[in-house]
C-alpha cells in the first residue's frame, strides 16, 4: 500500500523548515549541499540504491552513531545526504520501520512504498514521482517458499513525467553463503518477470543482489536481458561494501528494455557522510553499505 502522499521536489526553503521542525542544526557546509540539490534534473531520471543498515549508523557501536539513533535525527541526516544527488528514486534495503521511512520521504518531499519482510529485513521504495501501483512479493499469484525472500523483493510502478509507467523492483536476495538460495530466489523473480522481458517492457531492478560480478548469479540476470549499469558505464571496480574500505560489489541498479539505453552514469558514492573516515575512530557512516547511483538519460 501506498502511504504518502504526492509531494513536489525538494527545496532548499521546505528543506531547512522541515529541519527545523525537527530540532537539527544546519549550519556550514549543509546550505551548499541543500544548493546542489536544487541543480536541474531536466531530461534525466537519477537512482540510487542503498542499503541503509536499519538507519542505525556503521559501525553502530561508535558513541555518535548511537547518540544520532537516540535523539531521532538519524531521518533528517540520510535526507539531507541523499537530497545532494537529486534523486528521484531511492530503494532502501534492511529499511528501518515504516514510520522513519516516513518521515525520511517527508523530508525528501517523496512518495514512498514499504515491503514488508519475509524475515526481519523490509524494503522500501521513495519517489518523487507517483507511485501507482505496487505489490510484495509479485509472484504471480504463486505462494512464496518459506525460504525465499526472508529479505525483501517488491514491485512498484512509477509513472514519471513524460506520462511513461515504469516498473521498479526493489530487491534484497539471502546473503552469502546462501548461494543455492539465492538462485532459486532469481529463478523465481524471472519467471515471474518473463512475460515483461520478452514484451521489451522499460524496468529496473534496484538492490542489495549479496553477489559479486564474479559469482554464478550473476549470468544469470545478464542472460535474462538485464543490462549491469555499471558494467555499462561505470569506471573502476564499482565496490560497495564495506564503507571504510570497501572491497565487494553487492549493490546494483539493473535496467532492461528501452531505458537501459540511456544510462550515462552509474557509480558507487564513497564520498561524504556515506563513508567512514578510516583516520578517526570516533567517525561513522550512515549505512556499512555505499548507496550506488545511476543517471539514465
Amino acid at each position: 500500500m501506498i502511504r504518502s502522499t504526492f509531494y513536489n521536489s525538494l527545496s532548499r526553503r521546505g528543506f531547512l523548515k522541515q529541519a527545523a521542525i525537527g530540532g537539527v542544526a544546519l549550519v556550514g557546509s549543509s546550505s551548499q549541499m541543500l544548493s546542489a540539490a536544487e541543480k536541474p534534473k531536466e531530461h534525466s531520471l537519477r537512482v540510487i540504491s542503498y542499503n541503509v543498515y536499519n538507519c542505525t549508523g556503521w559501525p553502530k557501536d561508535r558513541a555518535l552513531a548511537h547518540t544520532a539513533t537516540a535523539k531521532g535525527q538519524m531521518a533528517e541526516r540520510f535526507a539531507l545526504e541523499l537530497a545532494l544527488y537529486s534523486p528521484d528514486i531511492i530503494n532502501f534495503s534492511e529499511s528501518p520501520a515504516e514510520p522513519l521511512v516516513q518521515e525520511i520521504a517527508k523530508l525528501l518531499q517523496m512518495n514512498y512504498v514499504f515491503f514488508p519482510s519475509g524475515g526481519n529485513w523490509p524494503g522500501a521504495l521513495l519517489s518523487r514521482y507517483e507511485i501507482v501501483d505496487s505489490e510484495n512479493v509479485p509472484l504471480g499469484g504463486r505462494e512464496r517458499a518459506e525460504d525465499l525472500f526472508t529479505r525483501h523483493w517488491g514491485k512498484a510502478t512509477v509513472r514519471l513525467p513524460s506520462g511513461e509507467a515504469l516498473d521498479v523492483h526493489s530487491v534484497h536476495l539471502r546473503p552469502p553463503p546462501s548461494s543455492d538460495i539465492r538462485i532459486r530466489e532469481i529463478h523465481e523473480m524471472l519467471k515471474a518477470m518473463q512475460s515483461d522481458l520478452k514484451a521489451g517492457r522499460s524496468m529496473l531492478l534496484i538492490g542489495d543482489l549479496n553477489h559479486s560480478p564474479a559469482s554464478q548469479e550473476y549470468p544469470l540476470w545478464i542472460d535474462a536481458g538485464w543490462v549491469d549499469t555499471f558494467a555499462a558505464v561505470g569506471k573502476g571496480e564499482g565496490l560497495t561494501i564495506k564503507s571504510d574500505k570497501p572491497d565487494l560489489r553487492f549493490d546494483y541498479v539493473l535496467a532492461t528494455g528501452p531505458i537501459a539505453q540511456t544510462v550515462v552514469e552509474s557509480r558507487p558514492l564513497f564520498e561524504g557522510a556515506f563513508r567512514t573516515n578510516t583516520s578517526d575512530p570516533s567517525s561513522f557512516a550512515l549505512s556499512d553499505h555505499l548507496p550506488q547511483l545511476a543517471v539514465f538519460r
